[in-house]
């Protein structure tokens, strides 16, 4: 009976959206073209790189490398595998989607369980720095940045902490050795040694290279589609919210973060903080993306993004900006 529901409720968004469209052609066309533009200006300069850079690490055995670099920092906190520390690093410093599809690439070459993945996906799917200070920040200026930095990644970090010493304690608690690379990248013991200590040629390299730009390039594809989709949907809000532009705003960045900020207005700052945690329904889609066919489910992931919005309205009210 839900199942039915969903569905009646889906396919009849998408009816009275495709009648949208042909009865606001002008209003549609504005939407998409500042969801690509977005997009284009903003999204793939900011997630791009740290597409192919992670692709290539996975592939390559270098997140081996950098895991190890950052264990002595991370290994005391969380107590987990090189694998899992190198997923928390991507997801913090490269920023959503990246944590979603980290988590997801690990999984799938068995690098990290299903358990450790729950785990990772639950606290690590963040806005990335580089697009928080550079689009956000520049949007919402504060008079203590530090307040909302420390908001922004604190607070996740700390959940995440809280999390693998209750409800994952379960986890393995001791680094293991394990093979960061696929068993046919392992060449002849003549070819030149990685850092990582898997023996990698220069056209595995190269083939490495180029499998990990065109995952990164289907990957920004989909983050385009997405996009442009959930911009669309503003139409609803557009249409039936007219006479309720305070609301429309509001409304706005639950369904496309990016675009529903810039429609914010600065006195409005406080409500950006607090759903940028959370993502909009667009992240959570892009997420489902990132993760369909691994084994992890989305609604803990959901329930987790609320919770980490909650303690971040409690944060500003302790803490204001």
């Amino acid at each position: 009976m839900r199942r039915k529901l969903f569905l009646f409720f889906f396919f009849g968004t998408l009816s009275i959206l495709c009648l949208f469209l042909l009865r606001f052609p002008a209003q549609a066309g504005a939407l998409a073209a500042n969801g690509l533009t977005l997009w284009f200006s903003k999204m793939i300069p900011a997630l791009f790189p740290f597409m192919i850079l992670s692709g290539l690490f996975l592939s390559t055995g270098f997140s081996n490398l950098l895991a190890r670099l950052a264990a002595p920092v991370l290994q005391p906190v969380f107590q987990t595998t090189d694998a899992c520390l190198f997923c928390i690093l991507t997801g913090f410093f490269c920023g959503f989607p990246m944590g979603a599809r980290v988590c997801a690439q690990s999984l799938q070459q068995k690098k990290i369980s299903l358990r450790e993945a729950s785990w990772l996906l639950a606290f690590i799917n963040n806005i990335g720095p580089v697009y928080f200070s550079g689009y956000v920040l520049t949007l919402f200026p504060v008079r203590t940045p530090l307040t909302v930095w420390l908001g922004m990644y604190l607070l996740p970090f700390l959940y995440g902490m809280v999390l693998r010493y209750t409800l994952y304690r379960d986890l393995p608690t001791q680094s293991v050795r394990r093979v960061f690379v696929p068993t046919s990248v392992h060449s002849q013991a003549n070819t030149p040694a990685s850092p990582t200590g898997t023996s990698l040629s220069s056209a595995r390299l190269l083939s490495a290279l180029h499998e990990s730009i065109l995952s990164a390039m289907n990957g920004i594809a989909q983050l385009g589609g997405y996009m442009v989709f959930f911009n669309l949907l503003n139409l609803f809000p557009t249409v039936f919210l007219t006479a309720y532009p305070a609301f429309m705003r509001t409304l706005s960045p639950l369904l496309e973060i990016t675009n529903g900020l810039s429609m914010l207005l600065p006195s409005e700052r406080l409500w950006a903080y607090i759903v940028l945690p959370f993502g909009g329904m667009c992240c959570i889609a892009q997420t489902a993306s990132c993760i369909h066919k691994t084994g992890l489910s989305l609604k803990p992931y959901i329930f987790h993004k609320l919770i980490l919005t909650l303690l971040t309205v409690a944060w500003y009210l302790v803490l204001p900006m």
